[in-house]
C-alpha cells in the first residue's frame, strides 16, 4: 500500500516473517519499531491492557533479575543478608528506578509539547526493551559479568529508536 501524500510504501514490514522484524529490531531500524508498535500492537484484535501488563510484568521479571545478577558478584565478598532482606531490597530498587525512568520520558513528552500518550510511550519503552532477554544468556554462556552493561546500552539505544519512530510518527499524522 502506497501514501497518498509522498506515494512511498507506507509499511513494507507488512508481508514480512516475524524473523525479518525481529533481526531489523535488532539492527535498531526504526520502520521496524514503528511497524511494530503502530500495525502489530494496535489491532483490534489484541486486547491493549492485557498486552501492556504482560509487557510490565516481563520488563520488571527480567530487570530483577538483572539486579540480581550484579548482586550476586558483589556480594561474593560480603556477609550476605537474609533472602527476605534481600529480595525485598532488590525490589524496592527495582520498581522505583523504572519508575523514574518512565516518569521522565513521561515529563519529557509533556514539556516537549509531543502529543504521544503516556501509555504510548510505556508501549515503545517495553517493546523495545526485548534485548534484556539475552541476560538469560549470562549464566548459560559463563559470559563476564561486564555484558550486563553491555544489554544495558543496547537496551537504551533500542528506547531511543523506538521513541524516535514513535514521534516521527505522530509529527507525520498531525
Amino acid at each position: 500500500m502506497k501514501c497518498e501524500n509522498c506515494k512511498e510504501v507506507a509499511d513494507e514490514y507488512i508481508e514480512c516473517e516475524i524473523l525479518i522484524i525481529f533481526i531489523d529490531l535488532i539492527l535498531h531500524k526504526s520502520k521496524a519499531y514503528r511497524h511494530l508498535l503502530y500495525n502489530v500492537a494496535y489491532q483490534e484484535t489484541i486486547n491493549f491492557q492485557y498486552l501492556l501488563w504482560k509487557l510490565v510484568m516481563a520488563y520488571l521479571l527480567l530487570d530483577t533479575y538483572r539486579s540480581l545478577l550484579l548482586r550476586r558478584t558483589n556480594d561474593e565478598s560480603s556477609v550476605s543478608m537474609s533472602f527476605v532482606h534481600e529480595s525485598l531490597e532488590v525490589l524496592v530498587n527495582v520498581l522505583s528506578a523504572n519508575f523514574a525512568f518512565v516518569l521522565s520520558f513521561a515529563f519529557a513528552t509533556k514539556f516537549m509539547s509531543i502529543g504521544a500518550s503516556r501509555k504510548e510511550i510505556l508501549l515503545g519503552i517495553l517493546i523495545s526493551s526485548y534485548v534484556k532477554i539475552f541476560l538469560f544468556a549470562l549464566p548459560v554462556w559463563e559470559l563476564p559479568i561486564s555484558v550486563v552493561f553491555i544489554v544495558d546500552m543496547l537496551v537504551l539505544t533500542s528506547n531511543t529508536v523506538a521513541l524516535k519512530g514513535q514521534i516521527f510518527e505522530f509529527c507525520v499524522a498531525s
